[in-house]
């Protein structure tokens, strides 16, 4: 196996409701390692850039009005499996389907919006890590 690295999201509605600590809580119990962290509010084209592949679909303009309504902690991680590891500790993308014992399952449901308020995003290949890490650490 290798080490590898994945980009981890905490949205503005886990970021408003205070569920920051609790993501990197059970990050690191999982026994990735934090890489990199910052908390910053993103822009339009930062998250145009990160949501390219969305660009033109029904939900997209709505996603990244959602995601530029406040801050967001940007976390890079690193472990064995991280990836998938992370997914698997996120849930599934709707929270009122995912298992009970993920962050979505435990911390999230539906609000009624427009677009999946689901507290994190997690990278889904080393694809994505690549582009994801050079948007919001290019530095790394």
């Amino acid at each position: 196996m290798t080490t590898e690295r994945s980009l981890v999201l905490v949205k503005p509605d886990g970021y408003a409701r205070g569920l920051t600590g609790e993501v990197l809580r059970r990050i690191e119990a999982k026994g990735y390692r934090l890489v990199a962290l910052q908390v910053v509010t993103p822009d339009l084209e930062r998250l145009h850039a990160h949501y390219a592949e969305h660009e033109g679909k029904p939900f997209f303009e709505p996603l990244v009005e959602f995601m530029s309504s406040g801050p967001v902690t940007a976390v890079v991680i690193e472990g064995e499996q991280c990836i998938a590891g992370f997914r698997a500790l996120a849930g599934a993308t709707d929270p009122t389907a995912a298992l009970p014992g993920t962050i979505r399952g435990d911390l999230g449901r539906d609000w009624g919006a427009k677009v999946q308020k689901n507290i994190v995003h997690g990278s889904d290949s080393p694809e994505s890590v690549a582009r994801e890490i050079g948007i919001w650490f290019p530095e790394l």
